[in-house]
């Protein structure tokens, strides 16, 4: 067995190392027999709108483009010197936000997306427009009848005080929701037909991660072992944090 760990006491790398291995490991779970024949998993990189609207192509590295300040184009400058401002900030956990992958399950007959499953990491909740980005996008992909798998190992904030469950739950359907407050973290399962069912599961730093169901299709669904695949993922971690959450020095 191998507990839920306290991951706000890691920076935010950290857990996106682990968050990456994780994903990894569900989808190889999925397809070495959880996931019956017509579906496969894969890890991917996943946002509302499923596929980009636009995209920008820019040349292979080693051309002219390195060894210049500035690049002419058609019609003006591209400047590759930072910005002379008195003032620069970057986001970190954003920067992590946007490179986190999700699992996505595909039907083999045409390779649409099925289901979903994505692990929150702390820049999901870390501005208002993040929050607002995420629960954007699961709307989206319940409209679009996406089932969801939706795993939440960091305790209610500022944005979420209730949970993430409950702030998709009062995204999608406006009505509230409240869970055990000595269990902040959340698994959720969704089921997106007709109607949009959820199945929830509040758990707690220590707790053992129970099976969770993957809707593939309205009212059948697969077992997923988050325990098993979270302690192989952990094992990736490095010693230097594993010390950190034993409460050693690193």
């Amino acid at each position: 067995m191998v507990p839920i760990h306290d991951w706000t006491r890691v920076e935010a790398g950290v857990f996106h190392h682990f968050h990456q291995a994780w994903i990894q490991e569900i989808a190889r779970a999925l397809n070495r027999g959880v996931l019956p024949r017509d579906y496969y998993a894969m890890s991917e990189l996943f946002a509302a709108g499923f596929e980009p609207d636009v995209l920008t192509l820019h040349s292979p590295a080693g051309d002219a483009d390195e060894r210049s300040p500035t690049t002419p184009g058609p019609s003006g400058v591209l400047t590759l010197t930072p910005p002379r401002v008195r003032h620069a900030a970057e986001a970190e956990r954003e920067f992590y936000r946007r490179k986190q992958s999700v699992v996505a399950v595909r039907s083999v007959d045409d390779d649409q997306v099925v289901a979903i499953v994505e692990v929150v990491s702390p820049g999901n909740k870390s501005s208002r427009h993040a929050l607002r980005s995420f629960l954007e996008k699961i709307s989206e992909m319940l409209d679009r009848r996406v089932h969801l798998l939706i795993l939440d190992l960091f305790p209610p904030g500022p944005r979420d005080p209730r949970g993430i469950h409950a702030a998709i739950w009062e995204e999608y359907t406006g009505l509230e929701e409240n869970l055990p407050a000595d269990k902040p973290l959340t698994l959720a399962s969704y089921e997106s037909a007709d109607s949009v069912r959820a199945f929830v599961e509040p758990v707690a730093v220590g707790d053992e991660l129970p099976e969770m169901p993957l809707f593939l299709r309205p009212g059948g669904h697969v077992s997923v072992p988050l325990e098993a695949t979270y302690g192989a993922a952990f094992e990736a971690v490095p010693a230097r944090w594993r010390r950190v959450f034993a409460g050693q020095t690193p």
